[in-house]
């Protein structure tokens, strides 16, 4: 005996699914905000030293660069909380920091790989589907809608 399955889902089951999706998004870019914030603020804090000692890549670049990628990432990942503020305005620039911060932890992971830091370029494999993830999505939601364009005919 065959059994179909049903594809169409109520609203109410609709509105549980999105509420849902809402909330782990929520919490992603939660946790992507504190590490980068953490993160930046170390870097700004912390002796070049004792960077060095946890990470290989401090030791060499200049101290101005270790500062600036701090600062970097602590305005990338305040971008991410933005749309707490308003998604009218906050959607875009939540965009904007995801797509900077996926750019970053790529060159990141790529700096780990070259020093043979295995566990912080596993890290940041982690922080990229995190980011990925809100990224595509949030996208919809984020980013205004456009017209679709006529066809000429």
């Amino acid at each position: 005996m065959a059994t179909t399955l049903k594809t169409s889902h109520s609203p109410a089951q609709i509105r549980l699914c999105e509420t849902y999706r809402n909330l782990g998004l929520w919490t992603f870019q939660g946790w992507i905000a504190m590490f980068f914030i953490a993160a930046g603020y170390a870097k700004l804090t912390v002796s070049m030293d004792t960077l060095t000692a946890l990470m290989s890549w401090p030791a060499l670049v200049d101290a101005d660069l270790v500062s600036g990628v701090g600062i970097v990432e602590i305005v990338l990942a305040i971008g991410v909380l933005a749309p707490l503020v308003s998604w009218r305005f906050g959607g875009p620039i939540l965009m904007m920091a995801a797509g900077g911060l996926i750019a970053l932890e790529g060159v990141m992971l790529g700096v780990h790989l070259l020093g043979q830091n295995l566990g912080l370029a596993a890290v940041n494999v982690i922080l990229m589907a995190l980011t990925t993830t809100v990224f595509v999505g949030r996208r919809d939601k984020a980013l205004p809608h456009r017209p679709e364009p006529a066809l000429l005919g």
